[in-house]
Parts: structure tokens; C-alpha cells; sequence
């Protein structure tokens, strides 16, 4: 291959970010995607996380954040779902944040309970719904005893229940830091528990965790500040579903306030998504179609927010960037298609990156700007 003579471009996409006092080497990450992969359903990590998140820190991603990953048993979506409440599945993934590391990637966990869509069938397993307990399911929970479209009822938490899924969101955190991670986030959106919380919708309580606004904001407040306390000055990051997409639930300007206040309780970048509360509804899908909700949310809050959702393209995405839509792109699918997508992106933006890498450099470069390519 002949020299390369290359001049570096100005895409906002690929320009650094700091959160306290991390710096992410470009604002392109892996957006959390469940694998659904422990056969064992023990929730430890195994090769298949490895070689998958490996992957796609290779690729060049600024952060590859982990699939949802249960802070307790009973908060995993499937049977074969991630966990963090022992401390053999955090070893297990500080492997995976080492692999994570010698690729030039930031490494973020996203801890999660599933609440009332707990104990369920894989997507593509030929049965649907709830998993009994002769197979292995368990009895799920929810701020209120009303059943997800099709799945089983779950049961009411108490308080001192609530309390210990405080704890174990505490935990999973503390461990997280000890694994390596360099994010965490905490997962509020796609109808698991603490949207659930979050929306009246879901929550009927009459106590102090449901009614007002700030109520059923307590649940997400109280486990900010716990996980707050146990990773130091990690950057925290809190997923929002901004639209519940149905009347008398949660839409944009709603969640702004939630945004507030968990920006106020110690959350570092809002992670804007949609959808997941309730089944049977309609949703406009069209490409970026949950940009404008993140951009509300931004508009209300002092710190960076995320953007996701039918993100494919590098012009697009940097437009995202560039229009102060949102700060950073997070993408699910497009990763999976490819990836060594932000190679591509950068090609396609004139970005030169200096940590593709060597084994892949003659495809790192836009062909035009490569003299004699061959």
C-alpha cells in the first residue's frame, strides 16, 4: 500500500467526552442488548459475553456497555440473563472488562431488575410468556400486583422488600467498581422495575412510593444515591423510557422532571429510550425516531444525555451530535450487523482513527483519501 497522506476531519462524533473525571475517546457506544446465552442460568458471564463485547470494542466504540445485568435472581428478564449479586459473577466479568480494556474501550455495566416481566422465555424459544417454576421460572415482582400483557401476576413489594432491592442494587454497584467497569448504569426504562415504579400506569400504590410525582420517584432516587455511594466518582448514568405510549402514562416532558431530579441526585449522563411499559401499543417507527425525545430531555437538564434507537447511519449520527440533539449515540443493531461499525463511520465522516486497529488498518481509511490503495 502506498504512504498515506491523510488530514484529520472535524467530526463531532468521534470527539472525546468527559463525565467527573473519565474521558470517553469518542461519543459512538454500544448500547446494552441482552444475549440470553447463560445455559447454565447461574447469571456468570461465559465466552460467548467475551468474544461478543470483545468484538465490539475492537471495533472501535467510545463505551460497550453489558446487556441488562440482575442485581438479584429474581430480577433477570430470562433464565439465561447476566447477573452481579456473587462475587463469581463479578469475576467473571472483569474478565470480560479486561478483554474490554486491551481494545481501547471504556467498559460500563448496566444493572437491572426486571420486576413484573421477570422469568420469561427467550425470544426466539418456541414458547412465550412466563416460565413456570417445574421449568426453572420464579415468582415475580412489582411495585403493584398487576400483570404484564400475558405473563404471570406478580406480587406486591413490601417496603422492607423494597429496602433489599436497594441493597442489592448497592451491591451489584460496589461489585461493578471491583470488576473494573468504568460506568454504571442503572437501568429505569423498558417497563422493568423502576419504570414500573415510575409510572401510574404500573404503580397503584397508596404509600410513599406511589401517587405524586415524587413518590413513585423514590424507588429511582434512593437507588441513585446508593449506587452513588459505592462507586466513588465512577460516572452513573440513568436509562429513561421517555414515552409509555399510551394515555395516562409517562411521555417526554414528564420524565424531564425525573431527569432533574436524578441529575440532582448524583447521575452523570441520561440515557434516553422509549417504550416497553405496556404491550399492544402503536409506535412509529421511522429512523431516529427517539431522537426528539432525548432532545427534550436535554433541553431540561444540565448534563449530557444519549440518544438511541433506529441509529444506522455515520451522517446521521453525527448530525445527532452536531444539531445538540444529544451528546452522545448509543446503537444496538447496527452493532450486531457490523461490529467494526465506527471504522466504517469514521471512513464515511473523513475521521482518522488512531486506534483502529493495525491488522485492520487498509480498511480504516476512506478509499479517496489513500493514494495507490490497494
Amino acid at each position: 500500500m502506498a504512504e498515506l497522506t491523510l488530514s484529520m476531519s472535524q467530526s463531532l462524533l468521534f470527539s472525546p467526552i468527559t463525565l467527573r473525571n473519565t474521558q470517553f475517546r469518542n461519543r459512538l457506544w454500544v448500547a446494552p442488548m441482552c444475549q440470553y446465552s447463560v445455559e447454565k442460568h447461574d447469571g456468570t458471564a461465559i465466552d460467548w459475553h467475551l468474544v461478543h463485547l470483545g468484538s465490539l470494542a475492537r471495533g472501535g466504540a467510545g463505551v460497550v456497555m453489558t446487556e441488562a445485568t440482575a442485581v438479584l435472581p429474581e430480577g433477570r428478564i430470562a433464565r439465561e440473563d447476566l447477573g452481579i449479586w456473587n462475587d463469581e459473577q463479578r469475576d467473571a466479568l472483569s474478565r470480560i472488562v479486561a478483554e474490554i480494556h486491551s481494545h481501547g474501550a471504556a467498559a460500563a455495566i448496566q444493572l437491572a431488575h426486571a420486576g413484573r416481566k421477570a422469568s420469561v422465555y427467550r425470544p426466539w424459544d418456541a414458547q412465550r410468556g412466563s416460565v413456570p417454576a417445574a421449568e426453572g421460572g420464579w415468582q415475580t415482582f412489582a411495585p403493584t400486583a398487576l400483570a404484564f400483557d400475558g405473563y404471570a401476576e406478580p406480587l406486591a413489594l413490601d417496603v422492607p422488600h423494597i429496602d433489599s432491592v436497594v441493597e442489592a442494587f448497592a451491591a451489584a454497584a460496589r461489585r461493578s467498581a471491583q470488576a473494573g467497569f468504568d460506568a454504571v448504569e442503572i437501568h429505569a426504562a423498558h417497563g422493568y422495575l423502576i419504570h414500573q415504579f415510575l409510572s401510574p400506569l404500573s404503580n397503584k400504590r397508596t404509600d410513599e412510593y406511589g401517587g405524586s410525582a415524587e413518590n413513585r420517584a423514590r424507588l429511582l432516587l434512593r437507588v441513585i444515591k446508593a449506587v452513588r455511594a459505592e462507586i466513588g466518582d465512577l460516572p452513573l448514568i440513568v436509562r429513561f423510557s421517555a414515552d409509555d405510549y399510551a394515555p395516562g402514562g409517562l411521555d417526554a416532558n414528564q420524565v424531564a422532571i425525573f431527569a432533574r431530579w436524578a441529575e440532582k441526585a448524583g447521575t452523570d449522563l441520561l440515557d434516553i429510550s422509549t417504550g416497553g411499559l405496556v404491550g399492544g401499543v402503536h409506535i412509529q417507527l421511522s429512523p431516529g425516531y427517539q431522537v426528539a425525545h432525548a432532545a427534550i430531555v436535554r433541553d431540561a437538564v444540565g448534563i449530557p444525555v444519549s440518544a438511541v434507537g433506529l441509529i444506522t447511519e455515520a451522517h446521521q449520527a453525527e448530525d445527532i451530535i452536531r444539531n445538540e440533539q444529544a451528546d452522545v449515540v448509543m446503537m444496538g443493531r447496527e452493532f450486531l450487523r457490523n461490529p467494526h461499525f465506527p471504522m466504517k463511520a469514521a471512513a464515511d465522516l473523513g475521521e482518522i482513527l488512531s486506534y483502529a486497529p493495525h491488522q485492520y488498518e487498509r480498511a480504516a481509511y476512506p478509499i479517496a483519501m489513500v493514494e495507490g490503495a490497494r
